[in-house]
């Protein structure tokens, strides 16, 4: 028997930037994004989420103009799907799939997207299993995205009624949050975003918590001053957290940036996507605030659940009333992690805990809590 054993380090350089109108004419800061190292790819194409570019229908022209004398798209944008029901159908991933294909990339190519989540979750997923790797460059265009989900090194799709079920880690080339794109976001888009920040400062920062609580009202009343500071400082601690916290691939169990997601993944599935991802990690962050405190680990749940309501996040939906089909999110939240079940609570604002067992009647008397008749 020959039995050989060697660590293997992955070396890689994260690149996040945070503006307001990223595309200006022959801009420097995308000409860095799709070529960080001097070397211009072989072969660039774009995809643009539908709901951009409807919301921006010049954008094509301003991206060609923004692109640098030495790149040109191999094809025009190709308009892709967003939402979450995009993650859904196969024949949308085929499709980036056979437009990577036919333009003819090759893994010195450059794949940019530009997008809320899940159409950049779709076309991540497509660069980054097309010949094992194209480059992928990453505009979110929603705060969800800029938050929390653009910055990451994450890229997935729903399979089998279950979220993210096929995916990949693969770290973007960089990543650019152009803040002017929040513009035109909906409400219910544009508050989204800020549970994922929420999330992030209950277990990581409690003055960024205090920064958030103090700002709610302006940040629901889409006050960019009031809100790019928090949606700048929530991508930063996502980023920090990959880049420095010694786990960017979540190998192992502990996984604080998941705080509230087991039952909000149960909730979108429940309810058909028809509950956004925010919109469910807030009741999902409510849920665990609440239970956190009924065993007793934290003081009290009410002043996040207030936060929550003043940024504009409904705590309540009929689908809390299945407590048992909610509970089921627990083994398909353990699955997804590997091992055994790992969630994080909260001992206070700004601390997070992990725990391996839940009391199943305390969890219900929080998920009760909620209820409409509560």
């Amino acid at each position: 028997m020959v039995q050989l054993d060697a660590p293997v380090a992955f070396d890689f350089t994260l690149r996040l930037r945070c503006t307001r109108d990223a595309l200006t004419p022959r801009s420097p800061l995308l000409a860095a994004a799709l070529a960080p190292d001097g070397d211009t790819p072989p072969k660039t194409i774009a995809f643009i989420d539908d709901g951009v570019h409807r919301a921006h229908p010049g954008l094509p022209d301003r991206l060609a103009a923004a692109l640098p004398e030495d790149i040109t798209l191999s094809r025009p944008p190709i308009i892709t799907p967003g939402g979450e029901q995009a993650k859904n159908d196969p024949a949308i991933l085929d499709v980036a799939l056979r437009h990577i294909h036919d333009a003819g990339l090759c893994r010195r190519s450059c794949v940019l997207a530009i997008g809320g989540g899940a159409a950049l979750d779709v076309v991540g997923f497509a660069a980054a299993t097309a010949h094992r790797g194209v480059r992928l460059v990453r505009m979110p265009t929603t705060t969800l995205a800029q938050a929390d989900s653009g910055v990451g090194v994450k890229n997935g799709v729903n399979r089998f009624n279950k979220k993210n079920y096929l995916g990949v880690f693969a770290p973007p080339t960089a990543v650019i949050n152009d803040e002017s794109f929040l513009t035109t976001l909906t409400d219910a888009d544009w508050t989204s975003g800020f549970s994922e920040a929420v999330k992030v400062a209950l277990v990581k920062d409690s003055a960024f918590f205090n920064e958030i609580n103090e700002n709610a009202d302006a940040i629901r009343a889409r006050d960019l001053d009031a809100a790019t500071p928090v949606i700048r400082r929530s991508a930063q601690l996502h980023f920090e957290h990959i880049a420095l916290g010694g786990d960017p691939f979540e190998l192992s169990a502990a996984r604080p940036l998941d705080f509230g997601h087991w039952s909000a993944h149960k909730l979108e599935q429940m309810t058909g996507y028809e509950l956004s991802h925010g919109h469910a990690v807030a009741i999902g962050v409510a849920i665990d605030a609440i239970y956190s405190e009924k065993t007793g680990a934290l003081e009290s749940a009410e002043p996040i659940l207030d936060c929550l309501r003043r940024l504009g996040f409904t705590l309540t939906h009929p689908a809390l009333a299945d407590a048992d089909t909610i509970l089921e999110g627990l083994e398909e939240f353990r699955e997804h992690l590997g091992g055994r079940l790992t969630v994080s609570m909260l001992r206070a604002i700004g601390e997070g805990f992990d725990i391996h067992e839940i009391d199943e009647n305390a969890m219900r008397e929080a998920i009760t809590a909620l209820m409409p008749d509560a």
